[in-house]
C-alpha cells in the first residue's frame, strides 16, 4: 500500500490530507490519471510529484510502501 499526500487545492478537491492506495507497479503518470478521474482533479499535468520526499518524473515506477506527494504550483508575492 502507498500513502498519497495532497497539498493546496488538491487537498480541498479530494477532501482529505492523504489517501492510502495500492499504487505499487504503476507509474506516477498512471496514478495521476487514476486519481484525476476518480476525484475530478484539475491540471494534474502541472503538479509536481515527490516519491519518498524526492521529486519524481511521470515515468517513475512506484514501489509498494512508497509515499507519494502531489504539490501544485504556487504563486504569491
Amino acid at each position: 500500500m502507498n500513502k498519497v499526500l495532497f497539498f493546496a487545492h488538491l487537498r480541498d478537491a479530494v477532501g482529505e490530507e492523504f489517501l492510502t492506495v495500492d499504487a505499487g507497479g504503476k507509474t506516477v503518470a498512471e496514478l495521476k490519471a487514476e486519481l484525476a478521474a476518480k476525484y475530478d482533479l484539475p491540471k494534474m499535468d502541472t503538479v509536481m510529484t515527490a516519491v519518498n520526499e524526492e521529486f519524481a518524473s511521470n515515468d517513475e515506477v512506484i514501489q509498494d510502501g512508497d509515499e507519494i506527494a502531489f504539490i501544485p504550483p504556487v504563486s504569491g508575492g
